[in-house]
């Protein structure tokens, strides 16, 4: 089984809120206003509670969206600046590369421990086994964790990804990723169970599938179909795709540009670049043609 061993876990800092549509670009335009969370006045400026001031911040650090010292990223810039890529997330594959980087930061604990290991554990899984899961990882690796703090970031995980009914007027709204139906639940036997499961994802670009491959820094002008499909963080773990949607996803990508190839001799199949873009670079030809 693909493991990331954590040298810490976090299952805190969103103060129980899910991120909502408007967030980061609103965190975005305060940031970049020279403002700080910590001012007096965040809460009348954001238009939110004090704890949701809290969750804002959270969210746009867990989306790398904001450094370890409350600075906006180059991504943050290029992503939501007035004149950015799509400062108002309209595009699905903004939502994609945040859900990329939500998984692959590693902020936000749960997120990779659940694509990465939870789900090639079980195609299905309730908050019960969830809890067991991380109860089991942690005396593995002797940390500390709280089941309540565990359980409530499970709920927000849920929130963020599944679209919610509820009678209570917070909650309906629906949580940022809610939209790439990539967690999917349904209710059996008095419980919920939830799914991850690999498929084609024909919603998803392959411009999102190259810009993920070449954020991982551990290879050069080539790698294996088989990392692609099994490393810790690959684009089959991040965005739950089997090998027919990501052949489909690199022959569309190969078809697209010269400088890609995809190699399959001896029963090696390889994506490789005869010269390699960066992940910026690839966005900005994606939506510089939308």
């Amino acid at each position: 089984m693909v493991q990331i061993e954590n040298k810490r876990f976090s299952f805190s800092g969103h103060e129980s809120f899910q991120c909502r549509s408007l967030w980061l670009k609103k965190g975005y335009d305060f940031i970049n206003s020279g403002k700080s969370f910590n001012d007096e006045d965040a809460v009348v400026i954001l238009g939110v509670g004090k704890n949701m001031v809290a969750s804002i911040r959270y969210w746009m650090k867990a989306f790398e969206l904001l450094d370890s010292d409350d600075i906006l990223t180059e991504l943050a810039h290029k992503l939501l600046s007035n004149d950015g890529w799509d400062p108002y997330l309209e595009d699905e594959t903004s939502l994609w590369i945040l859900h990329h980087h939500l998984v692959t930061k590693g902020y936000a604990t749960i997120y990779g421990l659940t694509f990465n290991e939870l789900r090639r554990e079980k195609i299905e899984f309730t908050k019960d086994n969830f809890l067991a899961f991380i109860k089991r990882k942690s005396e593995i690796l002797r940390i500390n964790t709280n089941e309540k703090t565990v359980g409530d970031d499970f709920d927000v995980m849920i929130k963020l990804y599944c679209r919610q009914d509820s009678k209570d007027k917070e909650d309906t709204l629906s949580g940022l990723l809610s939209e790439l139906e990539i967690i999917k639940a349904h209710n059996r036997e008095k419980d919920v169970y939830f799914i991850i499961e690999n498929t084609e994802r024909p919603n998803l670009s392959e411009y999102a599938i190259l810009y993920s491959i070449l954020c991982d820094q551990s290879f050069n002008m080539s790698v294996s179909l088989a990392y692609l499909e099994q490393e810790p963080n690959s684009v089959s773990s991040i965005f739950a795709l089997n090998r027919s949607g990501l052949v489909n996803k690199i022959e569309a990508l190969v078809s697209n540009d010269a400088n890609i190839t995809y190699s399959d001799q001896a029963g090696i199949r390889e994506l490789q670049f005869k010269a390699k873009p960066t992940p910026f670079e690839v966005l900005d030809k994606y939506y510089a043609a939308k």
